[in-house]
């Protein structure tokens, strides 16, 4: 039985640096790397394939946004269970995902539910359709944020997409624990991505504050493979995180939407 990783959103940031350290530091038959942008995506497979001297990341060029993206993978890896007989997914790392910056009143609202796509209906459509390939042993991770442990003002959407995808990470690690198989959410602050250039529409072409993915998906995998169910790497992120317990939720979404203003170029649809 041929043992797979799959790792969505792996063109750049977060999903890059995930590909990189599984294909340094640990053991499958095949790498899927899944992204829309082919020229990245097939640059950062040709070099790791170089490097290793071998075929081992492979680049699927997909979109995996909501259902008919989901469907989309669903059938990709059936057609290979065909060709290449049984398959095991050791690894999943769903990453695809995107924010906004601004009041909810001021951005567009096709943005919003596309973003409600793909932060939550493709994790938990990859998730399902992943299941019946999950072995013990296997291990999940889902990237959430650390805006998932609070609502938070200009950031209303994406924070409360995060708050899901953390819920359902902790709750699944909980139902798939009797098979051996192992939920982790990612819970980053910010990190060095292109994160805030998509969010703010390129008014920030740079995570304010950012800091190196390098550590935080290191110490990620580790908690996961541990069977940690939340990756939260700097201490700030983690105090921030237990903190919140304490802050009403009004309040802090009061709060970060009078004091914590992020910069965005005005959409030019808001409907």
């Amino acid at each position: 039985m041929k043992r797979i990783a799959i790792i969505t959103g792996a063109s750049s940031g977060i999903g890059e640096e995930f590909t990189r350290q599984v294909c340094a530091k640990y053991d499958y038959a095949e790498i899927w790397i899944i992204a829309r942008r082919e020229e990245k995506l097939r640059l950062l497979a040709d070099e790791l394939n170089a490097e290793k001297g071998t075929k081992l990341v492979r680049p699927v060029v997909m979109d995996v946004a909501g259902k008919t993206g989901v469907e989309k993978l669903k059938a990709f890896i059936e057609a290979e269970k065909k060709v290449q007989g049984e398959l095991e997914i050791g690894l999943l790392i769903n990453n695809a995902g995107f924010g906004t910056y601004g009041p909810f009143a001021e951005t567009s609202i096709n943005r919003q539910m596309d973003m409600i796509e793909l932060n939550c209906t493709t994790v938990t459509g990859i998730c399902g359709i992943a299941l019946p390939y999950l072995k013990s042993g296997s291990v999940i991770i889902n990237t959430a944020s650390l805006a998932a442990f609070l609502p938070l003002g200009n950031f209303a959407v994406y924070g409360a997409t995060k708050s899901f995808v953390l819920s359902f990470s902790v709750a699944l690690a909980a139902e798939l624990h009797d098979k051996g198989i192992k939920v982790c959410a990612l819970c980053p602050g910010s990190v060095s991505t292109e994160f805030a250039n998509v969010a703010s529409n390129g008014a920030r072409k740079e995570v304010k504050g950012g800091f190196p993915p390098q550590k935080v998906v290191a110490q990620c995998l580790r908690r996961a493979f541990k069977g940690k169910t939340v990756a939260l790497y700097r201490p700030k992120w983690r105090i921030t995180a237990f903190m919140s317990r304490f802050v009403g939720r009004y309040m802090g979404a009061r709060y970060t939407y009078k004091y914590n203003p992020r910069p965005r170029t005005p959409d030019t649809d808001l409907g």
